[in-house]
């Protein structure tokens, strides 16, 4: 029987923004500059993985000339220039924080991303205020889809692995909760429609998913 959730850790990109349409423009004008294609193929290797060893696969797929640091620089600045004009909060996120903070749920984000990148997102959107703290690729040594990551999100939570929720939207992040022995939802985006989510216990259609909401009151 699954333990009392005590504590929630949220994936960023794809899951409460859609920074992941964001990235697919900077991918594709940041390959159609080199003669090549942004695939699905290819975003689905990269998705969920932390920076550096994101844009890493991208240059191994498509054997691009530049240095990893020169694309993750290109990468981050054409994201900060289209940011301020797409991003947004995604269907049911702000319904949901609102619920958790009437249940005073203790929150975190933990997130593949760059520390500068998750700032500037969640202030943007204006979601810093609803989470205790905030984990970055900066702040564990393996990325998902190892563990690490979730495993100092119960850690700083203080509570046990099999204690907390994660909810991911990728596949690389929903195999790094499972791994960490967390209550792991999938909510596939548009962007991950299709994938194989074998490895996690619930996937819901959207944050709206009364499934949540029911592993919470349990």
């Amino acid at each position: 029987m699954t333990k009392k959730i005590k504590a929630i850790a949220f994936d960023l990109d794809g899951l409460m923004v859609n920074t992941e349409d964001v990235y697919d423009q900077v991918c594709d004008i940041l390959l159609e500059k080199r003669g090549h294609q942004f695939t699905r193929e290819l975003k689905l290797m990269m998705m969920g993985r932390p920076g550096p060893e994101a844009t890493a696969i991208m240059k191994r797929e498509l054997d691009l000339q530049d240095s990893v640091t020169v694309l993750q620089e290109e990468v981050q600045d054409l994201f900060h220039e289209i940011m301020p004009n797409v991003v947004q909060r995604l269907p049911g996120l702000c319904e949901l924080l609102q619920y958790l903070e009437e249940k005073r749920m203790p929150l975190c984000v933990a997130t593949s991303s760059f520390r500068r990148h998750a700032t500037s997102v969640l202030t943007h959107c204006e979601l810093h205020a609803h989470f205790d703290f905030v984990l970055t690729c900066e702040d564990v040594n393996r990325g998902k889809p190892d563990p690490e990551i979730y495993l100092l999100a119960a850690d700083k939570h203080q509570v046990s692995p099999k204690e907390m929720l994660v909810l991911e939207d990728s596949v690389q992040g929903s195999k790094a909760g499972a791994a960490s022995g967390a209550v792991t939802v999938a909510v596939p985006g548009s962007h991950s429609i299709g994938c194989d989510y074998g490895h996690v216990e619930h996937v819901a259609e959207s944050l709206h998913d009364p499934l949540i909401y029911e592993l919470l009151e349990r």
